[in-house]
């Protein structure tokens, strides 16, 4: 694997493994953090001033799928989701994360809880016609896995602003793009609440543990 590529994943995952030693999230018992940036504003409440904890949130978006429809952050209300960055002429990690997120999709398969959305970083190359012959060579079938491309500027915004996970063009790299081999955990009110790597078989262990508690949470 690349240098740069080893670099920017483990940077990528630093944080979120650090955060959740802090928070102690490898206890059962206690919900998965919020990760990200947050803030905190001043607000009346009954006549006392509070402090509110603003965290990161997902945005509003919109791009094309692997059907040509377009598709809005609408598709994920009230379900929990993963996401990832990817390309389909990858000549580097994303083999091996689609490999992985392929046991996801086949763990929660017809589960109306749970999506995932996989952006292309390269939507030059990979139009809606590239990326349902890629969906169906994976298997995937129906709307449960999206498979997103739209404007370059703005996925690229989304993944580094919102879900943490570096995803740009690098010509010095191999393929032409630089992107994080993270597995981003995201609950139903848009905020992300795990990172994993997806490119082992115990980052995605750790994945499928944590979407069962998070699914867990919203039983209570």
């Amino acid at each position: 694997m690349n240098s740069k590529f080893k670099s920017i994943l483990f940077n990528s995952l630093f944080v979120s493994t650090c955060l959740a030693a802090v928070t102690g999230c490898g206890d059962s018992e206690k919900k998965l953090p919020i990760l990200g940036e947050r803030d905190w504003v001043k607000k009346t409440v009954d006549g006392k001033e509070v402090v509110d904890t603003i965290y990161n949130k997902i945005p509003k978006f919109a791009f094309v799928n692997q059907y040509g429809d377009t598709i809005t952050e609408k598709i994920v209300e009230n379900k929990i989701y993963v996401t990832d960055f990817f390309f389909t002429t990858c000549p580097t990690i994303c083999p091996v994360m689609k490999k992985q997120m392929v046991k996801v999709y086949e763990a929660y398969k017809g589960n109306p809880d749970v999506m995932i959305l996989s952006h292309s970083i390269d939507p030059e190359h990979d139009t809606p016609q590239v990326l349902n012959k890629f969906a169906k060579d994976l298997g995937v079938e129906g709307q449960q896995w999206q498979f997103l491309t739209g404007d370059k500027s703005r996925i690229y915004e989304i993944g580094q602003n919102n879900y943490m996970s570096t995803a740009k063009e690098d010509t010095t790299v191999q393929g032409g793009y630089i992107h994080s081999g993270a597995f981003i955990l995201v609950d139903k009110e848009k905020h992300v609440r795990g990172m994993y790597d997806g490119t082992t078989e115990e980052g995605t262990k750790k994945l499928l543990n944590d979407m069962e508690r998070l699914l867990a949470e919203y039983k209570k």
